[in-house]
């Protein structure tokens, strides 16, 4: 799947089972078994609160860190160059269409992202950097660890939906609700192909990467 196709990738709903632990703790794995990270869990309800998160995502090492973000709508977003050369940040996404032209440092104010959808940021100088800020409509949200886990606290009792999403992911599947406070830990099978993430090229590759 070509980095361009992923922006038509729909979020993933899947079956969860709630068992026990508290916090609500969630783990991702992919279709063997094996520890997912950068899936984003919303948990989602009707007249979701607004909770103002500061957020960023930094060109670190001629990468973007993080690989994949995730904020509720209204967020603004900082861009926050941390290297010597500059880099040209862009995205062509329906939900938020933007450019931050060739600068270093800090540009003079963040983007704002004012629409739910998956948001795929691209470099125009180093087409290899590619990142994903998942945009949703619930302030809780969390991406997974190295270890396939991601964690909520502090949720408000009530009724949610769990809504999993990967930039890799092969398919949707349907969800269960579930009510908080809950016995909780949530285990969940996310059919992806595995991709390696984009990393710096090797010295001498290009001068544009030096």
């Amino acid at each position: 799947m070509t980095f361009l196709n992923k922006l038509l990738c729909c979020a993933c709903l899947l079956q969860a089972t709630v068992t026990v632990a508290e916090p609500l703790q969630i783990r991702i794995t992919d279709q063997q078994g094996v520890p997912l990270e950068d899936a984003v869990a919303e948990l989602q309800l009707p007249n979701p609160p607004i909770l103002k998160t500061p957020a960023e995502l930094a060109q670190k090492d001629l990468t973007f860190v993080p690989f994949v973000s995730a904020v509720q709508k209204g967020t603004a977003v900082e861009f926050p160059n941390q290297d010597k050369t500059r880099h040209h940040v862009y995205s062509f996404s329906p939900a938020k269409v933007f450019e931050l032209k060739l600068y270093a440092g800090k540009p003079e104010a963040p983007v704002l992202f004012d629409k739910s959808g998956v948001i795929a940021i691209g470099c125009n100088i180093h087409d290899y950097m590619q990142a994903y800020v998942y945009v949703g409509d619930s302030p809780y949200l969390a991406v997974s660890r190295s270890d396939g886990s991601a964690q909520f606290a502090d949720v408000p009792a009530g009724n949610y939906q769990l809504k999993v999403w990967h930039p890799w992911q092969d398919s949707d599947v349907a969800l269960q609700a579930l009510t908080l406070p809950a016995t909780g830990a949530v285990e969940i099978k996310l059919p992806v192909t595995r991709q390696q993430k984009p990393q710096k090229p090797k010295k001498g590759f290009g001068n544009s990467y030096n």
